[in-house]
């Protein structure tokens, strides 16, 4: 496919955002950098960026939720909660694996997803806030183990 340079690059962009990505790559592997709709294709750059650590937390945000109501909640363990934990697990290592610079993003994260983990958990369970620790009793190494489950509380 040859570009049509011809095509204003704003209005491809907001009439045809599938065409507008093939253009632009064209447009990158002939090196027709000139030609190029710099403004959406830093935006596009940038909100994945953003996509890539929204979900990260939020798949923290889960397993961290289903870690806590295991623990806090032995006698109503079910197997969708171990199999909610499983994937979002995966999901995480999964991520780590395409982008190794997400890790340190989890790292920086952690307590603030905790934080929404035990109000969610709090939501779910029907136990009192106060019944979590303020603090992630699961280190950042245990929440995605696959092979870690926590003990009875």
């Amino acid at each position: 496919m040859t570009p049509n340079v011809n095509i204003d690059k704003a209005t491809l962009y907001e009439e045809d955002f599938c065409l507008w990505l093939e253009t632009t790559a064209e447009l990158l592997k002939n090196r027709q950098l000139e030609n190029l709709d710099y403004d959406n294709l830093i935006e596009e750059i940038e909100t994945m960026g953003r996509s890539e650590r929204n979900s990260l937390k939020s798949n923290l945000v889960v397993v961290l939720m289903h870690l806590l109501k295991y623990k806090y909640q032995p006698q109503k363990r079910s197997k969708s909660w171990l199999s909610s934990i499983f994937e979002h697990r995966r999901r995480l290592i999964e991520a780590f694996k395409t982008s190794p610079s997400l890790k340190r993003y989890y790292q920086k994260v952690f307590d603030e997803c905790y934080q929404y983990a035990v109000r969610q958990a709090s939501i779910e369970t029907g136990l009192p806030l106060e019944k979590f620790p303020n603090t992630s009793p699961f280190t950042t190494e245990e929440t995605i183990d696959f092979d870690f489950l926590p003990q009875d509380n």
